[in-house]
């Protein structure tokens, strides 16, 4: 892994390709990858990420795979002959899932870097308790993080506000890609869990996934030449 590579992932969420076009249109691909999600990936799928992908951007495919191994080792394979860069499974889908999701890919002639989600960063310790989970938030994060990596998954994605306990157990080489990055200032939205992108670097992150504050900006390319400029001189 490259730290001189774009470490910001821009989260392209619109429902159609029109928009999702215009607004990735704004950014350089020097500067950002795009992370295509749940909603524009159902409305237009695999055809925009050939499209965004022509324009030079390498694409985090979050879909958040969790179901039987097989049948998430198949989607995963799927994915790979797309030639996205970044995939993702749900932690949660347990080691044997994480297993086949990971020798899956490493059959292909494109293998994406694999991540596993631990806990949605609009997540709390409430809404933990709700679903049964009795560990806390911490303890939780941390089991599921060492369960992907003994699965031989590259990363996981969890909230900066973890990465810096998670960078001491699981390594410089394990990747920690964190959503629910806020610039000072911004509106936390849906997410629970918010850190700056400066206080997401020097804790640990390798990369930081932002959505709204960058892509619902006045101006969205100079929103994320800004951000650039704080890590520079953070």
């Amino acid at each position: 892994m490259s730290m001189s590579s774009p470490n910001i992932i821009i989260a392209i969420d619109k429902s159609n390709q029109s928009d999702a076009v215009k607004l990735a249109a704004m950014f350089d691909p020097k500067l950002c990858r795009l992370k295509i999600g749940l909603e524009l990936f159902t409305a237009e799928g695999p055809a925009i990420l050939e499209v965004l992908q022509k324009r030079g951007f390498e694409i985090f495919l979050d879909l958040k795979f969790h179901d039987i191994p097989t049948t998430v080792a198949r989607a995963c394979t799927v994915a790979a002959d797309m030639g996205v860069w970044m995939i993702n499974v749900h932690a949660l889908g347990g080691l044997e899932m994480m297993s086949a999701a990971r020798e899956a890919i490493t059959k292909t002639s494109h293998r994406p870097l694999l991540v596993a989600v631990t806990i949605l960063t609009s997540h709390n310790q409430k809404n933990l308790s709700a679903a049964g989970i009795t560990m806390s938030m911490e303890e939780c994060v941390i089991q599921y993080a060492q369960n992907a990596q003994q699965a031989g998954c590259d990363g996981i994605v969890c909230s900066a506000l973890e990465a810096g306990k998670l960078r001491k157990k699981l390594g410089d080489d394990f990747i920690l890609v964190t959503p629910g990055i806020r610039p000072d200032g911004s509106k936390p939205n849906d997410q629970k869990r918010v850190v700056s992108p400066v206080a997401a670097i020097t804790s640990g992150a390798n990369y930081l996934v932002i959505g709204r504050p960058v892509t619902d900006a006045d101006d969205p390319a100079q929103a994320l030449l800004n951000i650039h400029e704080s890590i520079k001189k953070a």
